[in-house]
């Protein structure tokens, strides 16, 4: 009782930290410091492009409208235009950094610098102005930070960053309606910094704690100097418009004035436009953020939400207690009564046979008295085994499709490991934004290695449902489900290639991915599939199977198995709905932005387990009642069954937050919506086939029936 105690007040200890720090205490920052001394180049990288009002990210350099690198300037023992190693996070993420032109010396500011004059055709014209309608913002690098807009809260207490800035903006011209593309052609870059601790300080070396941009569009009407740099950067007259003015001079706009987009027809195709491209860097000591801390500017707006986040535990425990409450009465009263009043029946029909036999030579006076007791006694006995006892013969029959299922719960396994290990790291720190890519990179890895927990799990189900070729069960585990995700995502590479687009994984991508399913998952799979199948061996089951099977009675509306699956799935959702809107703000509106609470994330996750296996015990205890034994799939899909809610959800989020255009940002929002939901079906899914399995082998093996 004492380590049983100890185990659960060590469990209550590390779940209060989890919630109580979600962000800061179990940060782990980058795996190095990188250190400046003073003059030093600071490499700044750039990145992709991307909008949240579309799911296609461009790669910066890709754009025909930005300054190309020219591939001479020496960055830190880096080429401008050279391409930084990705992982292959980074790479299924959209990354593509390219190291880029621009010269920044470690505390050496710099007023202006032209960065190039940039001439452009109508078609890159028309290309940019698309751009700035989405809203695209730029990312770039500076240290492993990304360059950001900074804000202040409302009651100004609180500096906080949004990451990326915009590449443009958009006005509409009140009196006539004409709608107005400016492109940002001046980037204002402040770098702050501190001096580095310990050794390196004393050798004036810096850190640096903050990256931001504040972009800024200067028109060619503005004054420049001979170098091609605005003499006054702060008072800017007039923007740079992308349009380009006709040939007829009769129709040129007056200044300021719009330019309308069919104009465009009166232009010479091989007219150009000159875009000059400039930038300043100014670097701050600020030794009020350290180093350890200088992502927590990008979770500021996540922490204010952590009320919220209370709310979504609070209510989460409150569903939870309800769940806890109704499966601990079936559990200590119903099913232990049902249990008990058998045991005590079947003692007495034991003794009841006893005496019978040795009264065999009673007189025939007493012989009708005593046909109508026994009558009496064996319908209080028929009476009293009913409903979920009467199953012994059949409740481990094995399941129709049960090739088919065993798979599944072995993919499920697969998956289950994957999103514990993904949490865990997470809510400790080791998965991080400093480690750009990690969260992808690292889940690939743990998916491929739970190969092994695949095919064991999945070669016991399928053995215990008196299954024979197990070689070809592993490879149905091995391909099934990796290969839908495959085919989804190859389908979707062809429509998103077609848009040029970085989303879009290269062929080479392609090749590693397969290369690693099946080359290291699939033999994984095999081994894990012969060490379950012919050395664990199946599950035994306390009850022997008759050789025909029950008949099922009619079962009324709510026990039915589409009605039971959608009524069941509503709970576990509700345990979830609150987090899960965090999850879809950061994954599809704040692209720019962290998702970072993954303390709260890890004990939600813990209350949705429980959850579902109580649902999943509840529900088919009340089937098993209904004398109705095909509970093996609805155990399934009764866990599972939250995924549709979940489903449902995307669907209204799709219609009422986002504002996505296009076809093939619906067709990737949708699609991967579907495959998250997929994969979220098969987690809950094996949860509550093995909840139920423990359950049903607990209540028939008391009641031990042969």
């Amino acid at each position: 009782m004492v380590a049983g105690g100890g185990l659960r007040a060590g469990l209550a200890g590390l779940l209060s930290l989890l919630i109580l720090n979600p962000v800061d205490a179990f940060y782990i920052p980058g795996w190095s410091i990188r250190s400046y001394h003073t003059g030093e180049r600071v490499p700044l990288l750039v990145n992709k492009v991307y909008s949240d009002n579309t799911q296609l990210q461009y790669a910066y350099y890709d754009l025909p409208f930005v300054c190309p690198p020219r591939g001479h300037h020496d960055a830190g023992g880096l080429l401008s235009g050279q391409s930084i190693p990705l992982n292959l996070g980074e790479v299924l993420r959209g990354d593509r950094i390219i190291v880029s032109d621009m010269e920044l010396n470690m505390a050496k500011d710099q007023t202006c610098t032209s960065l190039c004059k940039l001439d452009v055709t109508q078609n890159d014209l028309r290309r940019a102005r698309e751009i700035v309608s989405d809203g695209y913002v730029a990312e770039w690098i500076v240290d492993n930070l990304p360059g950001a807009t900074s804000f202040v809260t409302v009651d100004k207490s609180r500096k906080y960053y949004a990451s990326g800035f915009k590449l443009g903006y958009v006005e509409v011209d009140t009196p006539t309606g004409e709608t107005h593309h400016y492109l940002n052609n001046h980037f204002t870059i402040v770098i702050r910094y501190r001096k580095a601790s310990g050794r390196s300080g004393d050798r004036d070396e810096n850190i640096i704690v903050g990256f931001e941009v504040y972009p800024k569009s200067i028109g060619p009407d503005n004054r420049r100097d001979a170098d091609g740099c605005p003499v006054d950067l702060q008072n800017v007259e007039q923007g740079f418009e992308l349009a380009m003015k006709p040939n007829r001079t009769d129709s040129l706009p007056q200044k300021g004035a719009a330019v309308a987009a069919d104009a465009d027809a009166d232009i010479d195709a091989d007219a150009t436009v000159t875009i000059p491209y400039t930038y300043s860097v100014y670097y701050r000591h600020d030794d009020t953020i350290e180093w350890s801390h200088r992502w927590d500017l990008y979770f500021v707006n996540q922490e204010e939400g952590s009320r919220i986040h209370w709310l979504a535990i609070i209510n989460s425990f409150i569903i939870c207690g309800v769940l806890t409450g109704i499966v601990m009465v079936i559990l200590t009263k119903t099913v232990r009564a049902d249990i008990k009043g058998y045991k005590e029946l079947a003692m007495e029909d034991g003794k009841g046979r006893s005496r019978g036999s040795r009264e065999k030579t009673s007189g025939l006076l007493n012989q009708g008295a005593g046909d109508d007791m026994d009558m009496s006694d064996e319908g209080e006995a028929l009476e009293d085994i009913t409903g979920w006892k009467l199953l012994h013969a059949d409740v481990f029959r094995a399941p129709q499709n049960g090739a088919l299922l065993a798979p599944l719960i072995g993919s499920g396994m697969q998956l289950l490991f994957m999103a514990f290990g993904l949490v865990l790291l997470s809510a400790f720190g080791v998965l991080n934004p400093s480690f750009r890519g990690g969260f992808i990179s690292v889940g690939v890895g743990l998916f491929i290695f739970a190969g092994l927990f695949s095919g064991y799990f999945s070669a016991r189900v399928f053995k215990s449902f008196d299954g024979k070729d197990y070689r070809r069960n592993a490879l149905v585990t091995a391909t099934l489900f990796p290969g839908l995700a495959f085919v989804f995502v190859f389908l979707l590479n062809l429509f998103v290639w077609a848009q040029a687009s970085s989303t879009a994984m290269p062929f080479g991508t392609l090749i590693t991915i397969v290369f690693l399913w099946l080359c290291v998952q699939v033999p994984l799979v095999y081994a894990g599939s012969h060490y379950g199948y012919l050395k664990a061996g199946a599950w035994e089951h306390p009850t022997k199977t008759s050789t025909v099977p029950r008949q099922v009675p009619h079962q009324a509306w709510y026990i039915k198995s589409m009605q039971a699956i959608l009524l069941a799935g509503l709970i576990p959702f509700a345990v979830i709905f609150i987090e899960l809107l965090f999850v879809f703000q950061s994954v599809w509106q704040d692209k720019s932005g962290y998702y970072y609470v993954f303390g709260f994330l890890a004990v939600v996750s813990v209350i949705l387990v429980v959850t579902i296996a109580e649902v999943t015990v509840v529900t088919i205890y009340m089937q098993l009642c209904a004398e109705n034994y095909h509970w093996w799939w609805q155990s399934f899909m009764v866990g599972g069954a939250s995924a549709v809610w979940v489903m449902a959800y995307c669907v209204w989020y799709y219609v009422f937050k986002l504002h996505i255009s296009g076809f093939v940002s619906s067709l990737l929002f949708f699609t991967y919506s579907f495959m998250a939901c997929c994969v979220y079906g098969l987690l809950t899914g094996t949860v509550g086939f093995l909840s139920a399995y423990a359950f049903v082998r607990r209540i028939y093996g008391a009641i031990k029936i042969d």
